[in-house]
C-alpha cells in the first residue's frame, strides 16, 4: 500500500462518527501488532531499490535520446544509431549489435518497415545490446551511453534551439490533457507552435497551415473512396481553406503523401504544374513559393491524415524550408498525432461511462446523481479534475463539451474526489448531509484515468440488490476502459485511418461495456 491507500483505507474502515479515542487506540493497536519480519523488510528494500536504479536508467537513456534528437522530432534513424554503435569497442560488439536489432525488430514489428526509433525502442535496443555482453551490466550500458553522447555534439544555440521545440511540443500534449474532449486548443497548440519556431529559428518566414484528415467518401465515392477533410488552419486562410473537401480525382499532392507515407517537399510551387490552390482568386504571379506535406502517422505509422505548409504569403523570393525546419515539423505531426490520439481515448472511455450509466439508472433507483471525471495533468506537476458528465436522478445526462475544471486548492468540500484520485481507492464521505461514493477508474498502470461521484442522498448505503447491480457496473466499465487501453498499444499492420473510424470507435467503445457483461453472464451460467 502507498501512503495515500493507507489513510483512505483507514479512512474507510474508522467512518465518518469515530471518536478522537477510539482513532488513537486503533492507532496504537496497529503499531503494536503490525510487525515486519526480517525477510520482508530485506525485499521490500530491495523493490525501492530496484525501482530507484530503473527510474534512473530510464532518466539517463531519455536524456540520450534528446541529445541525439536534436530537432525534437520524437524518433532516432534506426541505422544511422546502428552505424555508429557498430564502432562501439572497436567493432568487437557486432555480433550483439545484429543479435539487438533482430529481438528488437520482433518486439517492434514497424520498425523492418519504418526504421524509427521511438525513445521507448531506443532504451529497449540499448538494453538488448548490453544483455548480450558479459560482465556488468551497469558498467557497459553505462560505457554505451559515455560512447553515443561523445558521438553527437551540438553547440550552445542549437540546445537552445532543441530546448525550446521540446517546450512548444509539450505544449500540444498539454492542450490535449487540459481540453476535455475538444480538438481546438490542440489545433490552435500546433499553430502556435509552428509560428513560434518560424519566428524564432526560420527566418521569420510568413506560414500558412492546415490540417486534412482522411475521412470515407460516402457521398461522391465516384472521386474516390476516401477524401482529405480540412478541419483547421492558420486563422488568415479559413475562408478559403476551412472545411474544405481534397478528392482524388482533384490536383495535389496530398493523397501521393498519405499513400506513400512520406513528406513531399516542393520548394518552387510555380514550377511544379500538380497544387491545388484553394484560393482561386490569388494572381498566378503570386502563387510563388515554397510547399511542404507531412504525413500523421498513428503509433502504428498508419496514415490518417496530413500537415501542410507554405510560403506564399511570404514576399521574400527565396523563402524555403530548411532540413532542421522539416525535421521539427515531423516533430509536430509526431505531437499532434499523440494529441488526437490521447482525446480519441477519452472520448471512447467517456462512451463507456455513457453505455454503463445507462445501463444502471433503472436498476437503481436509489441513486440521486452520478458526476463523471476526469483526471487531467498540470503543468506544475499536480492534477486538475475535468467534469465531463452530469446525469440526474431519472438518468437524464448533460455532457459538458467545455468541461468544469475542479482544482484541489479551490475546492476543499470536493476533497474526497482528490482522495479517491490519490489513492485510486473507493472513497466514502458524507457533504451537507448526502452521502458520496467516489469510484476511480484505473489505466493500465492502476493510476487514476477518471472517477464516478454517486450520490446516494441520506442513505449511507445502497439496498443490497442496487448495491450488487452498481458493483457490477462498475466491474464491466472498468474492463471495458482496461480494453481501450490496452488495444491502443497494440501493433497493428499498416492501413489508412479514417477520420470516421474515430465516430466508429467510439461506438465500439459503449458496445465493449455490453459484451463485457454478457461474457459475465455467461460466466454464470
Amino acid at each position: 500500500l502507498s501512503l495515500p491507500q493507507f489513510v483512505q483505507l483507514m479512512d474507510n474502515f474508522v467512518g465518518e462518527d469515530i471518536s478522537l479515542p477510539t482513532v488513537k487506540r486503533l492507532t496504537a493497536f496497529i503499531k503494536g501488532e503490525y510487525k515486519q519480519t526480517k525477510e520482508e523488510k530485506m525485499k521490500q528494500l530491495e523493490k525501492v531499490h530496484h525501482m530507484s536504479h530503473v527510474a534512473q536508467r530510464k532518466q539517463l537513456l531519455e536524456t540520450l535520446f534528446e541529445k541525439w534528437d536534436a530537432n525534437a522530432y520524437g524518433f532516432l534513424d534506426l541505422e544511422e544509431v546502428v552505424a555508429v554503435l557498430s564502432r562501439f569497442k572497436g567493432g568487437m560488439g557486432k555480433v550483439a549489435l545484429l543479435k539487438a536489432k533482430k529481438q528488437l525488430c520482433s518486439q517492434y514489428p514497424q520498425l523492418s518497415r519504418v526504421g524509427k526509433l521511438s525513445p521507448n525502442a531506443f532504451q529497449t535496443f540499448l538494453e538488448l545490446i548490453t544483455s548480450e555482453f558479459t560482465g556488468n551490466e551497469d558498467e557497459t550500458i553505462d560505457d554505451l551511453v559515455r560512447f553515443l553522447t561523445t558521438r553527437v555534439e551540438k553547440s550552445h544555440t542549437e540546445s537552445l534551439q532543441s530546448s525550446s521545440r521540446r517546450k512548444w511540443l509539450q505544449d500540444i500534449q498539454q492542450a490535449a490533457e487540459t481540453s476535455g474532449t475538444s480538438m481546438e486548443p490542440v489545433y490552435k497548440a500546433v499553430f502556435k507552435a509552428l509560428s513560434q519556431d518560424m519566428e524564432a529559428h526560420g527566418g521569420n518566414k510568413r506560414i500558412s497551415a492546415y490540417i486534412a484528415l482522411l475521412e470515407e467518401n460516402q457521398l461522391s465515392p465516384e472521386e474516390g473512396q476516401v477524401l482529405l477533410r480540412y478541419v483547421a488552419c492558420t486563422a488568415d486562410d479559413a475562408p478559403h481553406v476551412l472545411n474544405q473537401v481534397l478528392h482524388r480525382d482533384m490536383k495535389g499532392v496530398s493523397f501521393a503523401v498519405t499513400d506513400q507515407g512520406k513528406p513531399i517537399y516542393v520548394p518552387r510551387v510555380q514550377f511544379h504544374g500538380n497544387i491545388h490552390f484553394w484560393n482561386s482568386d490569388r494572381p498566378v504571379e503570386e502563387r510563388e513559393g515554397s510547399f511542404l506535406v507531412l504525413p500523421l502517422h498513428d503509433a502504428r505509422w498508419r496514415v490518417f491524415g496530413i500537415l501542410g505548409l507554405d510560403t506564399l504569403q511570404d514576399q521574400c523570393e527565396k523563402s524555403i524550408f530548411l532540413t532542421h525546419e522539416i525535421s521539427f515539423y515531423e516533430g509536430v505531426c509526431h505531437a499532434f498525432s499523440k494529441a488526437y490520439h490521447h482525446i480519441c481515448m477519452r472520448e471512447n472511455v467517456l462512451q463507456v461511462a455513457v453505455t454503463a450509466l445507462d445501463w444502471l439508472y433503472p436498476r437503481t433507483p436509489s441513486i440521486h446523481s452520478v458526476t463523471t471525471y476526469l483526471v487531467a495533468p498540470r503543468k506544475d506537476k499536480n492534477y486538475a479534475l475535468c467534469k465531463m458528465i452530469t446525469t440526474d436522478n431519472t438518468g437524464q445526462k448533460e455532457i459538458h463539451s467545455s468541461p468544469v475544471v475542479l482544482l484541489r486548492e479551490e475546492n476543499l468540500l470536493s476533497d474526497y474526489l482528490f482522495k479517491c484520485t490519490d489513492s485510486s481507492e473507493v472513497t466514502l464521505t458524507s457533504v451537507h448531509g448526502e452521502y458520496h461514493i467516489a469510484v476511480p477508474l484505473h489505466d493500465l498502470s492502476r493510476q487514476t484515468l477518471g472517477i464516478f461521484d454517486i450520490s446516494i442522498g441520506q442513505n449511507k448505503k445502497l439496498p443490497p440488490e442496487e448495491q450488487k447491480d452498481l458493483q457490477k457496473m462498475l466491474k464491466m466499465a472498468q474492463a471495458a476502459c482496461s480494453e481501450i487501453l490496452q488495444r491502443s498499444l497494440e501493433e497493428t499492420e499498416p492501413t489508412h485511418v479514417l477520420e470516421a473510424g474515430r465516430v466508429a470507435n467510439v461506438r465500439h467503445a459503449g458496445i465493449l461495456f455490453h459484451w463485457f457483461m454478457l461474457q459475465e453472464l455467461r460466466e454464470c451460467i
